[in-house]
């Protein structure tokens, strides 16, 4: 069995997708449909910078589904792959699960960049730049993570907002929690804290405000059927109920990215094979996670072509 999988943000980086769009019509379309979409040339922005546009949480968002998707439509038009042939689920890491559900047929391409777009200023907006911060964990597993998060939040915010791996867990809330978090780190038999360059507390209870707007905006734009069963971030579990799917967006932007979870749920539920499209994020995380599992990441023309060869 195989699952198809997609990247989160920080996945971006200038020049994403040029390579594609340089070889592939079925690439250029992608890009310039969002760039439509948007009402903005997103792709130059991906091709040529600068960095801290790319970075901005509303660009990075749509950028990085853009090109998963890119690298997919390739693979269907130019490698004639069909996805549900050729997978048995699809899942994403935070905004990779839109980019799951666009793949898998539930929202239209144009649909899931306005409302990555949406979602991306509604984080941002949530909680004042400064008020909020993100550090990652490593070498801490969920119950030293807890314990943690509980010592260092003192009346502030302090939650688990990634799970990602047997190795690195990611705490979001308050910076002075945060800041108390790096420091009480080595006392919780934590090897290391790490403050991330993030420009807000994504995954925690601070971005209640983006939840309800995203409420609003998958309201007016709701999810259709997915054509294969969308392992959900807060659930670690499939779906594929549109009303379902919609409730369970809303409660991932609060709601703790159980990515470990996930990828154990998938290989239990039989999963060998995993491709990671359009990064190299998710897929060493999975290796991390079991080591017997197989994961591959596709980005270039050259990794489309040999993941051709092996599935046909």
């Amino acid at each position: 069995m195989r699952a198809f999988v997609f990247p989160g943000q920080g996945s971006q980086k200038v020049g994403m997708g040029s390579e594609l769009a340089a070889s592939s019509t079925a690439a250029r379309e992608v890009f310039e449909e969002v760039d439509e979409a948007l009402g903005q040339n997103l792709s130059r922005i991906m091709r040529e910078g600068p960095e801290d546009a790319l970075t901005l949480t509303e660009n990075a968002q749509p950028a990085i589904m853009a090109h998963s998707i890119a690298v997919l439509r390739v693979l269907e038009r130019e490698g004639g792959l069909v996805l549900t042939e050729r997978a048995d689920f699809v899942a994403g890491h935070s905004l990779g699960e839109y980019s799951a559900l666009c793949a898998a047929g539930a929202f239209s391409l144009a649909d899931t960049a306005r409302l990555l777009k949406i979602r991306g200023r509604a984080m941002q907006a949530a909680v004042p730049v400064g008020e909020g911060a993100m550090c990652a964990l490593l070498g801490a597993n969920l119950a030293s993570a807890q314990g943690l998060a509980e010592a260092a939040a003192e009346g502030e915010v302090c939650q688990i907002a990634n799970d990602n791996d047997p190795s690195q867990v990611v705490l979001s809330g308050h910076a002075g929690a945060i800041e108390r978090a790096i420091g009480l780190a080595k006392e919780h038999g934590i090897k290391r804290a790490i403050s991330l360059p993030v420009s807000a507390p994504f995954h925690c209870s601070l971005m209640q405000p983006a939840a309800d707007r995203m409420a609003e905006a998958l309201g007016a734009t709701p999810p259709g059927a997915p054509r294969l069963p969308v392992f959900a971030n807060v659930t670690a579990a499939p779906a594929s109920e549109p009303t379902q799917i919609a409730d369970l967006l809303v409660q991932q932007v609060t709601g703790r990215v159980r990515w470990r979870e996930s990828v154990l749920a998938m290989r239990e539920a039989g999963v060998e094979h995993f491709v990671e499209l359009g990064g190299k994020v998710v897929g060493p995380m999975i290796g991390r996670i079991d080591r017997e599992a197989r994961a591959d990441s596709i980005m270039t023309m050259a990794d489309i072509e040999a993941l051709m060869k092996e599935i046909g």
